[in-house]
């Protein structure tokens, strides 16, 4: 059965929206005037376009409502039920109609005959290679409801930690962008004002106020050329990481600026060790688990070298070793997994690192921002310093050639 939405009127005359399950068309059409609703509207859920779609974003649940999702399926499942009538339950439950749509497309699917990791995998914008391969061990091992309980925690965990850093990043851009906003003003609005005031006297102006005027004048004259290159500069940066050998060489760049390699690195080995342990506890092989934890490492140049790990580990190395090789993971974090395999307990070991890899990163992300605060008031201060003594300087002049 195929998922449908549908626009139907009751007998007030209103319009009705929402989504049924039909062999077609013509069938869901008959089961609204069953239920006394007259069709208006009946097409294919938008989660069934094809994956080459530019509508793509459309077909994305956010994090958390996917972990929620997670955790309502594993406990209907747990209880009991059908993967099809947990997926039905939670899909009526759910207040989003982009969350209903996909749940009941997957559960068609199910329906029809395909595994729940292969149904899934028609959503890659969803439903990630971790959580497919995730939900493809917890279907053979026969723990699926377990193994969707420990893919919920996880999205939970991501999700949290990206907000903790997101939100402790909000203050210091703002800041900077207010910042820049205000000095525009003053030298576009503000400046040309008091310029009169200097040309009607005649006087030989500073250095200072005529570099001072000169930025002033060219963003008057300037400013729109300034803003479509910044516009255009963006626009085809974003256009050349889309090729290989560019995204490498820039994700390579980035692993050589010292604040901004530790901050690489730090996110990496959390998402890599956060992804391996779920991995590893829901019974996916070292070697497959790594290659699919290498997949949410967003480093293109971290990634290649992660490749190189998996085929070392296939090759009889120890996973310490391989990782190590990379050159990307802190001597800590490579302890604790040299720990884990000697112990027998590394998907233990492999979360504990990566908790301990993500307060690290959350802690040293606050402090950068605490100390970015003062640097910005310094920063402005400065400027502010210079617009005025651009403008004192002046007038000082002025009062000593008049006494």
């Amino acid at each position: 059965m195929t998922a449908f939405e549908y626009v139907a009127l009751n007998e007030h005359g209103s319009a009705k929206k929402g989504i049924l399950e039909g062999d077609s068309s013509r069938h869901v059409r008959q089961l609204l005037r069953d239920r006394g609703l007259t069709p208006v509207e009946v097409t294919v859920t938008r989660a069934n376009i094809q994956a080459s779609s530019w509508f793509q974003w459309w077909r994305r649940i956010p994090p958390m409502e996917l972990a929620l999702n997670t955790r309502q399926i594993a406990t209907m499942i747990g209880a009991g039920l059908a993967i099809e009538e947990a997926f039905q339950a939670v899909a009526q439950q759910s207040s989003s109609r982009k969350a209903t749509s996909v749940l009941m497309t997957v559960r068609g699917n199910v329906m029809q005959g395909q595994s729940l990791s292969a149904a899934l995998g028609e959503f890659p914008q969803t439903f990630s290679p971790m959580f497919r391969a995730t939900v493809a061990a917890g279907e053979q091992s026969g723990y699926l409801d377990t193994v969707l309980e420990n893919l919920a925690d996880y999205l939970e965990r991501s999700y949290e930690t990206r907000r903790n850093v997101e939100m402790a990043l909000y203050y210091p851009v703002i800041l900077l962008v207010c910042a820049i906003a205000i000095v525009i003003l003053v030298m576009t609005y503000v400046i040309p004002d008091i310029v009169e005031v200097f040309d009607t006297s005649g006087a030989t102006l500073p250095a200072i106020t005529s570099v001072l005027i000169a930025t002033s004048d060219a963003l008057r004259a300037y400013g729109w050329a300034l803003l479509l290159g910044l516009v255009g500069f963006f626009v085809l940066f974003n256009l050349a990481l889309r090729q290989t050998g560019f995204r490498l060489a820039w994700d390579r760049f980035k692993l050589g600026v010292p604040v901004l390699r530790w901050l690489v690195r730090s996110t990496s080995a959390s998402r890599y060790a956060s992804t391996l342990a779920i991995l590893g506890k829901s019974g996916v092989p070292l070697v497959e688990a790594m290659r699919i934890a290498s997949e949410v490492v967003s480093n293109v140049w971290i990634n290649s070298r992660l490749a190189e790990a998996v085929a070392k580990v296939s090759e009889g190395s120890s996973l310490r070793n391989a990782l190590d090789a990379t050159g990307n993971f802190p001597p800590i974090f490579l302890h604790m997994v040299a720990s884990g395999e000697s112990s027998g307990t590394l998907d233990e070991l492999m979360a504990k690192a990566a908790d301990f890899q993500q307060k690290e990163l959350e802690r040293r992300v606050e402090t950068l921002v605490q100390l970015f605060r003062p640097f910005m008031l310094l920063v402005m201060a400065g400027i502010v310093l210079m617009i005025m003594l651009a403008m004192l300087l002046p007038i000082l002049n002025m009062n000593a050639l008049v006494l």
